[in-house]
């Protein structure tokens, strides 16, 4: 379920690039699994104050931009790392490594995150850890999967018994972040920060976790990620109706029976009154 109604999906051959998503998620992970592997002390660096940076950052980008290049000349590619290249009606949108701190600190808690948009639409999404070997893949109205298997979101309803991620973003202010988080755990939630978006996101779509919530990201780290929950049937706040490709923004995807609670608890507005007005039904 998405809290955000648009038009109908524009025509591109999503069954060719859906294929060439596959392979690219998994030579990008293979070369990220070495990468981590391998990494030393000095092979890290610093954008910012605990903004991580690895070789293996550049080299995952740049062979994913060189791939995507390659297969569809006419693309236009957004990257953490080196920004932004014709900006068209399609356009790829790509973090190499989220998860940095985690990948540095030798912690297998990272990922590949790869969406494609189309007009304003995300259409395909893959999220790969290669440290567990597991990729999700979701296609605009084709649903998501997990290594091939269908994936759900959670059934939970009661807070009480839910468990919550929320991000750190340092655009936040702190006392903004440390309320958002004092709300939530008078909800009754268990909160948690694994310092991974798109794969806090990707936990959400199977069920792992029944709410992710961020007060700003960046899209190369969330569009992936919003798709899959979307297409497993969880609420997402409308980002890219919001400028998200441009400006980034606040990200709330959640299991549909708390979405109402978390939407008040982080003050993130899904936009659900919107999109039930659209659907004849009374928010």
């Amino acid at each position: 379920m998405t809290a955000a109604l648009a038009g109908p999906a524009p025509a591109v051959d999503l069954d060719e690039r859906v294929e060439f998503l596959r392979g690219l998620a998994a030579s990008a992970g293979a070369l990220a699994r070495v990468g981590f592997v391998r990494r030393t002390q000095s092979q890290i660096a610093y954008k910012g104050p605990q903004d991580f940076l690895t070789e293996t950052d550049s080299a995952v980008e740049n062979h994913i931009k060189s791939q995507i290049s390659a297969a569809f000349p006419r693309d236009g590619f957004l990257g953490e790392e080196t920004g932004s290249e014709v900006l068209g009606d399609n356009l790829w949108v790509v973090d190499p490594i989220d998860g940095t701190a985690n990948f540095a600190r030798a912690i297998p808690h990272f990922c590949i995150s790869i969406a494609f948009v189309s007009r304003g639409r995300t259409m395909l999404g893959a999220i790969y850890n290669p440290a567990l070997d597991e990729l999700y893949i979701a296609r605009r109205g084709g649903g998501a999967e997990l290594n091939g298997v269908p994936i759900r979101v959670a059934i939970t309803a009661d807070p009480a018994v839910a468990c919550v991620e929320l991000g750190w973003s340092r655009r936040v202010p702190q006392d903004v972040y440390v309320d958002t988080l004092e709300r939530l755990l008078n909800c009754g939630a268990n909160v948690r920060r694994g310092a991974s978006g798109a794969l806090a996101l990707a936990y959400v779509a199977d069920g792992r976790s029944d709410c992710y919530a961020e007060l700003h990201m960046q899209p190369w780290d969330c569009l992936a990620g919003l798709l899959l929950v979307e297409e497993a049937g969880g609420v997402v706040v409308p980002f890219l109706e919001r400028d998200g490709l441009s400006k980034g923004g606040a990200v709330l995807a959640v299991a549909p029976a708390l979405a109402e609670l978390m939407s008040e608890a982080t003050r993130i507005d899904l936009g659900l009154r919107r999109a039930f007005a659209g659907l004849g039904v009374q928010a």
